[in-house]
């Protein structure tokens, strides 16, 4: 079933000193329910596109499964309401979906959302041995890049976007989604079905760079996450420990580095974090 990603809504918009008619394209957002091995484990408010991405990326970054090939299948229910990812795990995962359990529906801005503990909230994360390094023309590139690959945003100017940069082979991946976490899921998911080493890139986002995104990134093994804007502090806190680089606040050729500054040609020379 083919789902629509924006629509186009009637307004009035007030420039230069008057109202006159306009339209404005806006984005879907539909609520998307991921049940495991039969029974519903979360709920997510997400832009109804890549969703088998989506799938995979979530159980991956959730740790719900260690690799792509313990997942047997994933189908597709549309419903009413919203849409019901179905997937199958090979193995029984029961023990990991009861600690891993969401309840509540997470809305676009929280990839934390239902979480039913602090422990898991705040989960430790084992250190990352990626050992990538970009020059900083490369790091304002793969962000220049990005950019050029956020069809959806360009119509709406309302969603995120995640990337993946490989040094030598520029962006190889991107994801939109109204979720800055939906993005990145998707974007681990579409890199697991490939079979890419995503240690041997890095991870460029659109949005701010909140806990969870870092902690998605050190469970998937990347060593280097790009964004266009700034951290929050424990983020930066999680990504020193787990051993990732950030590279934030890009704007054209600058750029600040806030962590682990030896993947990046002439960072290693200044101290951080």
């Amino acid at each position: 079933m083919s789902m629509v990603m924006h629509r186009t809504f009637e307004g009035a918009a007030y420039k230069q000193g008057r109202f006159s008619p306009a339209q404005r394209e806006l984005a879907e957002e539909t609520a998307v329910a991921i049940s495991c091995n039969g029974s519903s484990h979360a709920v997510l408010m997400a832009t109804p596109a890549d969703l088998d991405d989506l799938v995979i990326g979530f159980s991956l970054a959730e740790r719900l499964v260690s690799s792509v090939d313990e997942i047997e299948d994933i189908n597709r229910l549309d419903c009413e309401r919203g849409i019901d990812m179905q997937v199958r795990f090979v193995s029984d995962v029961a023990g990991k979906l009861a600690e891993r359990r969401r309840s509540m529906v997470g809305p676009v801005g929280c990839g934390l959302c239902g979480i039913e503990s602090l422990d898991m909230a705040m989960r430790d994360i084992e250190p990352v041995s990626a050992e990538l390094c970009l020059s900083p023309e490369q790091i304002a590139n793969a962000v220049h890049m990005l950019t050029k690959q956020q069809v959806l945003n360009f119509k709406t100017r309302s969603v995120h976007a995640a990337g993946w940069y490989h040094p030598t082979r520029g962006l190889v991946a991107a994801r939109e989604d109204v979720g800055r976490h939906n993005a990145l899921d998707k974007l681990i998911g579409a890199l697991a079905k490939r079979g890419e080493h995503i240690a041997s890139g890095a991870i460029v986002m659109t949005s701010r760079l909140s806990i969870e995104l870092v902690q998605k990134a050190a469970v998937a093994g990347c060593g280097m996450i790009i964004s266009i804007s700034a951290p929050t502090a424990i983020a930066v806190e999680l990504a020193d420990k787990a051993n990732i680089t950030l590279a934030t606040v890009v704007r054209d050729e600058d750029f600040e580095l806030l962590t682990h500054p030896q993947r990046v040609a002439g960072g290693g020379e200044h101290h951080v974090a």
